[in-house]
């Protein structure tokens, strides 16, 4: 599921058209791209975020709404206004390639957070890889989106920062660890060991685990602490996982994987009758057969076009905010395995999931002993 060039192609095309239209609204405009595009974390159906930065009292989202609907960037239908929103924007999806886009004006905590999220991806070079298998194993249990009972996007990643921060035994930084043991450990960690009941996740400073008393006291509004407690690091007083009513369901489904992959991984699955017919890692992540389509038109149709306007990743901040999707960090990562090869190789390779695993290690951090 790892982001492909011509992917990233047919996704700068969708911001041109929309940006194209900004510009001719507002000339002075600055439109910048965040999410999951900006970080390279994106999978094939991922919505594409966008904010536009300029000198307006109140967001002018009826007059970009028509001038969308004017020039037919988006299916008719599609084109949403939520101005009640806590953060007003413009839903539409894109009518040549499907693709979602969200608009906002003048917010820039997810230009911030995607600058952080680059940061780590930098320090823990393992993070994508775990995100974007993450991602998918979420997406296709509808576990991905706050208002179905799942978990952001970014509350995902600070779980995995966390996770990598606070491992015990190796040193999660080296490319060459076991991508598979470590996949493994975080579903052990989120699934069965952590205690969701009295700990919070703090990452700045290093990361740590901390009563959820002590989050409470620097909580804004007089929030309490949700059962999935994650600090903002961007903002202290933010509860990431407030609005996350779901994460029991998450925490059954990461159990429900570390027993899948740990059985699958051990010795007695040599004896498994279909051991060679599947994959461990397609267990518990399947791809759907339109979504293999629609990359297969993807390719066909944008494959041609790879790298033929860098003046647009100038003109749209691509080249900074699109860290893995062209120049020559892409030219390496293609002759790199993809995200999903390294994750499988890495659990074939797996033997066995040892009795003293880092996550049971984790674990002891993470409930009664913070908290009694």
């Amino acid at each position: 599921m790892s982001p492909r060039p011509e992917e990233a192609a047919m996704r700068r095309e969708v911001v041109k058209r929309i940006e194209t239209v900004i510009k001719d609204l507002w000339p002075t405009a600055d439109v910048q791209i965040f999410g999951s595009f900006s970080t390279g974390l994106y999978l094939p159906t991922s919505d594409i975020d966008l904010v536009v930065f300029g000198k307006w009292e109140r967001p002018p989202l009826q007059l970009l709404e028509q001038a969308l609907r004017k020039h037919n960037v988006a299916e008719p239908y599609s084109i949403k206004v939520l101005d009640k929103a806590t953060v007003p924007i413009i839903k539409l999806t894109d009518q040549e390639t499907e693709v979602k886009v969200d608009i906002s004006f003048n917010v820039e905590t997810g230009v911030k957070a995607a600058r952080f999220i680059k940061e780590y991806m930098k320090k823990y070079s393992l993070l994508p890889y775990l995100i974007l298998v993450l991602k998918q194993f979420l997406l296709q249990r509808d576990l991905n989106e706050v208002f179905t009972g799942g978990i952001s996007s970014y509350s995902l990643i600070l779980m995995a920062i966390s996770f990598l921060q606070l491992h015990p035994r190796i040193d999660a930084r080296r490319a060459d660890e076991n991508l598979g043991m470590l996949l493994i450990e975080f579903f052990e960690l989120y699934g069965r060991n952590f205690n969701y009941l009295k700990t919070g996740i703090r990452i700045k400073n290093g990361g740590a685990y901390i009563a959820k008393e002590e989050i409470m006291k620097v909580m804004t509004n007089g929030y309490r602490p949700s059962m999935l407690c994650i600090e903002d690091p961007l903002l202290p007083g933010n509860d990431v996982g407030r609005s996350s009513y779901g994460a029991m369901q998450v925490k059954q489904v990461f159990d429900y994987a570390y027993i899948v992959l740990s059985h699958a991984v051990s010795p007695l699955a040599r004896s498994y009758p279909n051991r060679d017919s599947e994959s461990t890692l397609g267990r518990i992540i399947k791809v759907t057969q339109e979504v293999i389509d629609y990359r297969a038109w993807i390719k066909k149709k944008w494959g041609s076009k790879i790298n033929l306007s860098p003046e647009l990743d100038n003109r749209l901040k691509i080249r900074d905010q699109v860290a893995p999707c062209n120049g020559e960090q892409q030219q390496n990562r293609d002759s790199e395995p993809s995200y999903n090869q390294r994750l499988a190789l890495s659990l074939a390779s797996t033997q066995q999931l040892s009795s003293g695993s880092s996550a049971s290690s984790v674990s002891s951090l993470s409930g009664s002993d913070i908290v009694s």
